[in-house]
């Protein structure tokens, strides 16, 4: 199981070192294993603190977060609880993520700029860098920018390395982010309803945690998998479609009686 200090525990569950320590105070949060004078987290501490965090977004207090916790905890062996809190909050994608110095992101922006004339162009840089972190393709760590999915970020450096403007690209970035949750959000209803999850009070009282966390890691696999099948589907018979049609466009207005093969040029 791996282990982290509390800044790093705080940077992965997107949260700081100041809530981390007030989890610990109310007794949210397992204390960490001391080694000398320094506090060891492990993966059990990420996935409780990103269960507090989800529930924090959902209106939960503190409080009735904490009782929930301990509902739980009493009522169910604590490997189930975490299990089902691991399956819940941990990342579905295994990306780790990257980083760029800002003279590597300036490039990639503006290929080609020279230091003296980035002055004049950062009106129009600073606008396209905020957007890019909007949309979640980098963000400010510290001196540095990190990029939390190095293969979105690449999709994006490709399409604009072929021509395509950076605003067309976020444009697209935008609506597929859109697309995508709900996907999600089909995915998430389906697991609901099959783990007969409607009622979220009754979850403490459940026997079967386990089989819940199995269903839902089965469920990661999957929905990939039949995301990028239809995906894949949809885009053959689309891009078929719409450039056969233009193909049979631009055939109807050749001349009627067109040589079938190149004429000589040395020939009269």
């Amino acid at each position: 199981m791996d282990s982290y200090r509390i800044d790093d525990l705080a940077r992965m569950a997107d949260t700081t070192v100041r809530n981390v320590r007030a989890f610990q105070e109310r007794g949210l949060l397992p204390p960490p294993r001391m080694k000398g004078r320094t506090g060891y987290y492990d993966d059990s501490h990420l996935a409780r603190i990103r269960v507090i965090g989800n529930l924090q977004e959902r209106g939960f207090t503190l409080a009735s977060i904490g009782e929930m916790l301990s509902a739980w905890e009493s009522g169910h062996n604590l490997a189930d609880v975490l299990g089902v809190e691991r399956v819940l909050t941990e990342p579905w994608s295994g990306e780790e993520p990257e980083y760029l110095s800002i003279s590597e992101v300036v490039e990639i922006f503006m290929p080609g700029l020279v230091e003296e004339d980035f002055a004049g162009k950062s009106p129009e840089f600073f606008p396209m860098l905020a957007r890019a972190e909007e949309l979640g393709f980098i963000r400010w760590a510290g001196d540095r920018f990190e990029v939390p999915s190095p293969r979105l970020f690449r999709v994006g450096v490709e399409l604009h390395a072929a021509g395509v403007s950076l605003t067309s690209i976020y444009d697209i970035a935008e609506d597929l982010r859109a697309d995508c949750a709900t996907i999600a959000d089909r995915f998430v209803a389906l697991a609901v309803k099959q783990a007969d999850l409607e009622d979220p009070s009754q979850l403490a009282a459940r026997e079967d945690l386990p089989e819940i966390a199995r269903l839902i890691a089965r469920l990661r696999p999957l929905g990939m998998e039949a995301i990028q099948g239809m995906l894949a589907q949809e885009l053959h018979a689309r891009i078929q479609a719409a450039f056969s049609d233009r193909i049979e466009m631009f055939l109807d207005l050749l001349p009627k009686e067109v040589p079938l093969t190149p004429k000589d040029p040395g020939s009269s």
